[in-house]
Parts: C-alpha cells; sequence; structure tokens
C-alpha cells in the first residue's frame, strides 16, 4: 500500500495529461490552453463535397422550370387528386344557384371550396378573402355581384375586363361551384387585412335552404287509408 506522503505528493504533468501528441498546433491559446490543428476527417470532407455536387442536379430538376416538378406544383397535383377523390361521393354538381345556396351551409364541402380558394385565388384576394389586387370578399360591398348566384358567373367568366380571369376552362364543374359557395363565406369574416369596400352593398344571401320530407306521397296515402279501415 502508498503511504500518505506518497498519496498526497503532487502530480506531474504527464501522470495528468498524458501523452502529449506532436500534432501541429494552431497558434491560438485560450486561458492558456492551446489548440491542435487536428484536420477534419476524410469521410465528413467527402459527404460535405458530394452535397454540394448532388446540389447542382437537384436544383435543375426541381427548379429549372420544368412543369409539374416543384414542390408547389406536386402539392398543387396531389389536392387535385384528393379532390377529384371527393367529388365521387357528390357526382357532378349543377352550376346554378340554388346549388351554390345548398352548399353555402355545409361546412364539410366548404373546406374543399377552401381548398380550391387557396389554390387558385390568393394570389388576388388574400388568403382570408380581405382583397389584395383583386376586391375585398369579406364586407358587404361588391362590385359585380347583386346576387349570390353572381358569384358563379364571375368565376366562369371572369370580370373587370380580364382583371378577374374566366376560370370555366380551368377549373371542373365541382370546382366551381364549391369555390363560389367558398367565396360566398367569407361575407361578414374579419381578415387581417382588408381592402377599403368597393361597389355598393347587397342584400344579404339567402338563407338554408329547407330539406325536402324525403317520405313518399304513396306511403302517406297508405297510411291515411289503413288509418280509414280501422276506424
Amino acid at each position: 500500500m502508498k503511504s500518505n506522503a506518497e498519496t498526497n505528493a503532487p502530480q506531474t504533468d504527464k501522470e495528468v495529461v498524458g501523452h502529449v501528441p506532436d500534432d501541429p498546433l494552431t497558434g491560438h491559446a485560450y486561458d492558456g490552453i492551446q489548440e491542435f490543428d487536428n484536420p477534419l476527417p476524410g469521410w465528413w470532407k467527402w459527404m460535405f463535397i458530394g452535397s454540394i455536387a448532388f446540389a447542382l442536379p437537384y436544383w435543375a430538376f426541381y427548379h429549372g422550370g420544368a412543369e409539374g416538378r416543384t414542390v408547389h406544383d406536386r402539392y398543387d397535383n396531389a389536392m387535385a387528386a384528393n379532390i377529384r377523390l371527393q367529388f365521387e361521393e357528390i357526382g357532378e354538381l349543377k352550376e346554378d344557384r340554388e346549388t351554390v345556396v345548398k352548399f353555402l351551409y355545409e361546412p364539410s364541402w366548404l373546406r374543399v371550396g377552401q381548398t380550391v380558394f387557396k389554390t387558385n385565388c390568393v394570389s388576388c384576394h388574400g388568403a382570408d378573402g380581405g382583397g389584395i389586387v383583386g376586391p375585398n370578399l369579406t364586407d358587404e360591398e361588391y362590385k359585380n355581384v347583386k346576387d349570390i348566384g353572381d358569384i358563379l358567373t364571375v368565376l366562369q367568366n371572369g370580370a373587370g375586363g380580364g382583371a378577374m380571369p374566366a376560370w370555366k376552362n380551368r377549373l371542373s364543374t365541382n370546382e366551381l361551384v364549391l369555390a363560389a359557395s367558398y367565396a360566398a363565406s367569407l361575407r361578414g369574416t374579419t381578415p387581417g387585412t382588408a381592402k377599403q369596400p368597393e361597389g355598393r352593398k347587397i342584400a344579404p344571401w339567402p338563407a338554408a335552404p329547407v330539406e325536402e320530407d324525403e317520405t313518399p306521397e304513396g306511403d302517406d296515402a297508405e297510411s291515411e287509408e289503413s288509418g280509414d279501415g280501422t276506424t
């Protein structure tokens, strides 16, 4: 066993630091601590070089101007495919005022209209409908709309001498109808930034349509006959 004197004896630099390599130093010293000039590992250098080499064809492929390759294009294509799947549930909608009013009060389908709106309309009307180049869709004043059905007409044929493009050859019937319903639903909302009102104030949108009684008339007649026969 070591004596107390040996235990309490000061340790040498060799015992504390160990073997000091002969690697070159950077010449920097921090609080008396010197820094070795150790090179980066070869695998790290080759990964860095490889990432630069990979970036060139990646940029050319996704950002070289080819249609359908950008992240935005692929997102739009995926959303369009998803919308087509959803449209299989409702079939081909009628392009009329009554259909626009009907889907104005169906929140699940308004979300589909919102997708169409955000894909095609936000550059002019803003993400929340407050208006940028195009008019504000959230107030009570309208430039080219006197009735809710006119929203669909404007979407189909455009307005303002081409300032509002015609979408009838770019969007499907269902997309036009649901986008019209969604645009109508923005009325009365509060956008983050809103343009000044344009046009004139119009009447409120129609109330939600009343669901028709699905009981066939023949069943009512049979019930009445049955009632007559038992009394």
